[in-house]
């Protein structure tokens, strides 16, 4: 595939990803709902584990009691998370979550009325049952919150932050500045005056929930939408139109699994993360104290582990716009398992240090990568049951592994050797962190095979991409269709796309508003715009809108873009009109478009040019001979197609130009069947059938939507 720089949205940074959601009012308020709910989960672990310990005397009993509550907190995750799940799929997500909230609520109020220790353990329980209940309903919701499917990835990013960074702060903060305060104001006193304030602090954990589920009630109608980004053929149907039963919906979502490669290999990938990271949190302790390096050591440990997943949250994005996510996510997992070898071997405190913060950098994109897949390709009406069952392997899992492993650790004698003059201590954690290491290795192979979806395309070049500066792109193919007139570069567009409609990849067609000349006199007529410099500003300004809201998007989505006049043509007009320098036109226009540059341009050679008004005929002669200049510089990326003779005539010309291009890794963009021969219509009704296609597209979705015309079909 020829070479182009990211561009649009992948050429944008986080934080403008982040604002272009943030903007989505449904989904900010979500967010702020997941704040409250996230420091509500957070603040009631940290004060019921202090509560269940100030309830009981004894102090074996307090010792039990404490992992009661981490164990009554994860149970549910254990045994309901389908059931969240069928729920998600089969009812009003909204109100799933508006009750789930009220019953929070309720429980957590109940511990404070009740006092009694066995009712603080069953209230755990019956609290972590009803977020096992909520989260997948708001997994499943957030993507008909957004106005774009690729927007789901900044969606995750930014819940994932909020929920494993603001909130844990918070939290944290908020029960030391309660403790705090009464020892230093002395708010409260006497002998039970500990229990009093962990009373209070469950009192406001429950109504954060309340305020939630308020908030969910009265502000976020939203949640209730189905299927906003359905794709016409949908391979699910919904569970309330075919009013399926519990055991049917489930049997439903584990036939979808069995034979939907991607989401099975995403589960078995999955599966083998999760071992590995369960095998990781329970040898850490002893691991530590294998390097010799006691809780400080333990702590340095957590601490790149953190980091690393940060990290690897934070660069998720970028890599999938040079890496395909499918790939992305089994080749995440693999390299995550290779650390964890280089951890298991390791002798010395640096270097676990470095390989455990990447095994954090891979865990972190994995897991990004992994929602993300879930929310943007997996089907509305069986996502809450894709959700519930990723959420409970993850605790499931970890439970296991984290459970299993001291068990494992123990069966090894520990010894001390000498590893070129470093002491270093022998024992259990570390053959069991390196089979951890194979199981992950293992299973992300064949997550990998399972998933991939570009077989022809060797993996070696999507890595030698992701290393590049200047990336190519991964996903869609863009197409532009150059020559002198707009008519025939719309008439030959409309045609390509047909034609290209008919394969198996979906097809974008879009028309440049700067060549509708209405719009774009209309701009510079209004600002009485009469230098070709500034009219070359406008244009620059119009494409670069053009390339964020519709070109873009669509190669992200791995769409086929045809494309009219999308660059070289207006260069070679503003470099003819003004004698503008093409070098500094170029300049801006690479800015303007996030240097986008399409994978093949058409360019539409014809020596007699008709054009209504005879005076501009030396100036298209001009532009014409410009565009074979450009065609020459970069014949890798040009093929020149005689523009002589009808259109039914030219188009065929460009089938077959195009069709010797897509060979190789590209051959799946290409139609297999043979092209129809399609009625001729006349040049102009042609170009104006175009232009007002597209902009009656816009005008119907709104400023917001994608104004193209998606999977061309015939006229």
């Amino acid at each position: 595939m020829p070479g182009t720089g990211p561009g649009g949205s992948g050429g944008t940074s986080t934080i403008h990803r982040a604002r272009r959601v943030l903007a989505i009012k449904p989904f900010r308020r979500l967010w702020g709902v997941t704040y409250l709910c996230s420091v509500a989960d957070w603040l009631n672990l940290l004060n019921l584990t202090s509560l269940s310990t100030k309830l009981l005397d004894n102090y074996s009993a307090q010792n039990y009691a404490f992992v009661g509550v981490i164990v009554t907190a994860l149970l549910p995750g254990l045994l309901f998370a389908p059931l969240g799940g069928l729920l998600a799929d089969r009812f009003d997500r909204r109100k799933i979550m508006v009750i789930c909230d009220l019953l929070r609520c309720g429980f957590l109020l109940s511990i404070a009325v009740v006092g009694a220790p066995w009712w603080l353990f069953v209230a755990n329980f019956l609290v972590g049952s009803c977020s096992i209940m909520w989260i997948p309903s708001k997994d499943a919701a957030v993507p008909n919150l957004l106005r774009r499917p690729e927007q789901v990835e900044t969606a995750n990013q930014l819940g994932m932050v909020m929920t494993y960074g603001l909130a844990v702060i918070t939290a944290a903060g908020a029960n030391a500045l309660i403790l705090g305060a009464n020892s230093t104001f002395h708010l409260f006193q006497g002998p039970g005056v500990d229990l009093y304030i962990a009373k209070v602090v469950v009192v406001i954990t429950g109504l954060l929930y309340l305020t939630s589920g308020i908030i969910v009630a009265t502000r976020i109608p939203e949640l209730s939408l189905r299927d906003v980004h359905s794709t016409p053929q949908q391979k699910v149907k919904r569970a309330d139109e075919e009013k399926f039963g519990f055991g049917a919906m489930m049997r439903d979502g584990l036939k979808f699994v069995r034979s939907t490669p991607i989401v099975r290999g995403l589960l078995i990938g999955a599966f083998g993360a999760f071992a590995a990271g369960g095998a990781v949190i329970g040898a850490a302790k002893p691991y530590s104290s294998s390097l010799l390096g006691g809780d400080a050591a333990f702590n340095l440990l957590m601490l790149a582990v953190f980091i690393g997943l940060a990290t690897g949250m934070a660069l998720a994005p970028k890599l999938a716009h040079r890496l395909p996510h499918d790939r992305l996510f089994g080749i995440s997992i693999v390299l995550a398992g290779l650390a964890l070898g280089v951890v298991a071997l390791s002798p010395h405190l640096s270097i676990s240090v470095a390989a455990v913060a990447f095994v954090g950098v891979c865990a972190g994109t994995a897991f990004l990568t992994g929602v993300t897949i879930i929310g943007s390709r997996v089907e509305d009406a069986i996502r809450g049951r894709i959700n519930a069952i990723y959420q409970a392997m993850l605790k499931i899992v970890l439970f296991g592994a984290t459970v299993v492993t001291p068990v494992l650790i123990g069966l090894v004698r520990q010894r001390q050797v000498d590893l070129f003059g470093t002491p270093i201590i022998v024992d259990g954690t570390r053959p069991v962190i390196l089979g951890g290491g194979l199981l992950a290795v293992l299973l992300g192979i064949i997550a990998y095979r399972q998933m991939d979806e570009r077989r022809t395309e060797k993996i070696f070049s999507d890595l030698r991409n992701a290393l590049r500066r200047n990336p190519r792109r991964v996903n869609g193919f863009l197409i532009a269709i150059e020559g002198t007139t707009a008519v025939n570069t719309a008439e030959q567009a409309a045609r390509l796309a047909r034609w290209l409609g008919t394969g198996t990849r979906p097809v974008v067609l879009t028309a440049d508003p700067a060549l509708g000349e209405q719009r774009f006199r209309t701009l510079v007529s209004d600002a009485a715009l009469t230098g070709v410099r500034a009219q070359a500003l406008v244009a620059a300004a119009v494409r670069a809108e053009l390339v964020e809201r519709q070109i873009q998007p669509a190669l992200d989505a791995g769409s086929v873009v045809v494309m009219e006049r999308f660059v070289d043509s207006p260069l070679a007009s503003l470099s003819a009109a003004g004698e503008l320098d093409r070098g500094e036109l170029e300049g801006l226009v690479d800015w303007a478009t996030g240097r986008l540059r399409p994978d093949l341009t058409v360019l539409l050679d014809s020596e007699h040019a008709e054009d209504p008004q005879p005076s501009l005929k030396d100036d298209q002669l001009w532009v014409q001979k410009l565009l074979g200049e450009m065609a020459a510089a970069d014949p890798d990326r040009y093929v020149v197609v005689d523009a002589e003779g009808s259109d039914g005539d030219v188009a065929g010309r460009v089938r077959n130009a195009v069709q010797s291009v897509f060979v190789g890794s590209l051959a799946g963009l290409a139609p297999t069947e043979p092209a129809e021969e399609e009625p001729e219509l006349p040049a102009d009704a042609a170009a104006a059938d175009v232009v007002e296609a597209a902009e009656a597209e816009a005008a119907q979705n709104g400023a917001d939507a994608l104004p193209v015309v998606s999977k061309v079909e015939d006229r």
